[in-house]
């Protein structure tokens, strides 16, 4: 079954669209995605073969997380997306989100983190105990800090922004540009929902936001209230 499914990515595979790839998710040296190596499909060709096989085992599932292709990655993980969405019982989420918890680290860029963090550790977190979101958004390592900050993508969805807040609190001054957009981001998603407690945040902490974060954030607000936060 795995070898059939490297099989139909393999002929996908494009030298070119893998040039961009690299490109685009920076894979020089001392780059965010230094030395991930890419085959060159497109998200909407991993995402069928990740729907043909989403009954692949789990130990191949760990075999496509341990590649070094970002593809094989990347469908390992729409792979399980996929099966927890289809999953019966808490039971059987728990099993997949343990499993994904235990192989983050082949959670190693930002698509990555951000086609399987909402959709399968925000919904199982939800009404439960987050602790573990603090614990990443503490974190050394860059992509549990994103996914802390993507998980609560799934509470906001819901019309709760407590957690996302507070997270976004710890790290307003985070270093990296990629935590300064994913902060940024959630922001705007709560202010298209509740412009005042998107306010209320900036308002408190709008002078010390890098200017990535706080472009994101305002991005739907009125020029006036632009033109206020930009001018700090």
């Amino acid at each position: 079954m795995l070898e059939n499914l490297k099989k139909e990515m393999l002929e996908l595979a494009s030298a070119e669209k893998a040039k961009v790839s690299s490109w685009f998710f920076k894979t020089g040296k001392g780059q965010y995605g230094e030395g991930d190596v890419f085959l060159g499909l497109t998200v909407p060709e991993q995402r069928l073969i990740a729907k043909k096989y989403v009954d692949l085992p789990f130990p191949d599932i760990k075999k496509l997380l341990d590649s070094k292709y970002h593809e094989h990655r990347l469908t390992g993980l729409l792979i399980l997306v996929k099966r927890y969405e289809k999953a019966n019982d808490e039971k059987e989420k728990k099993q997949i989100i343990d499993f994904y918890l235990k192989s983050r680290r082949a959670v190693n860029n930002w698509d990555l983190v951000d086609l399987s963090a909402p959709r399968m550790l925000g919904e199982y977190l939800y009404g439960k105990d987050k602790a573990i979101l603090y614990k990443f958004a503490y974190s050394q390592n860059l992509w549990e800090r994103r996914i802390a900050v993507l998980a609560t993508f799934w509470f906001i969805s819901k019309g709760k922004f407590e957690d996302s807040l507070k997270i976004a609190k710890l790290l307003v001054t985070d270093q990296h540009d990629l935590i300064h957009k994913a902060v940024g981001w959630m922001l705007r998603e709560i202010g298209k929902r509740d412009e005042k407690e998107l306010i209320k945040f900036l308002d408190k902490h709008y002078k010390k936001m890098p200017r990535t974060m706080l472009r994101y954030s305002i991005e739907r607000l009125g020029e006036k209230k632009k033109k206020h936060y930009m001018k700090r």
